[in-house]
């Protein structure tokens, strides 16, 4: 009876994990040439599991991209693909100690950002309490 139990229980666990969605951090700490490399992973991974949870987390040089008027090394500007993924569902943070640090001020950046007070404690959290798998392009 116990083991029947158990067989019983293993079963609806998995059938669980199974069934829940992919919820994806991924954490930008790199400047502008690695951020195109990166949203196209984004738009693949979307492509792929379009009912993933993505959220970009960005500290340090990552928030260049974030930027207005930032561009890639062909000279094309982020806001765009940017926009596009966020109408995905993508949800893009930016860290305030590095726009303290750096004196950037909010209003420089992408309409599409939200502001969190630390990159690195915000990816933590998303992988401690809520269940985020962490992904370091």
């Amino acid at each position: 009876m116990y083991k029947n139990f158990l067989v019983l229980l293993l079963a609806a666990w998995v059938s669980f994990a199974s069934a829940q969605d992919v919820k994806a951090v991924y954490h930008l700490t790199t400047g502008i040439d690695t951020a195109a490399a990166v949203l196209n992973n984004i738009k693949n991974h979307l492509d792929a599991d379009p009912k993933a949870k993505i959220l970009v987390v960005t500290n340090g040089a990552g928030i260049d991209f974030l930027l207005q008027d930032a561009k890639d090394s062909r000279g094309r500007e982020f806001s765009s693909p940017v926009s596009t993924l966020a109408d995905r569902g993508v949800e893009f943070r930016v860290c305030n100690n590095t726009l303290t640090d750096r004196n950037i001020s909010p209003d420089k950046l992408l309409m599409e950002t939200k502001i969190v007070p630390s990159g690195v404690a915000e990816a933590a959290r998303l992988q401690a309490r809520e269940g985020f798998v962490y992904i370091k392009p």
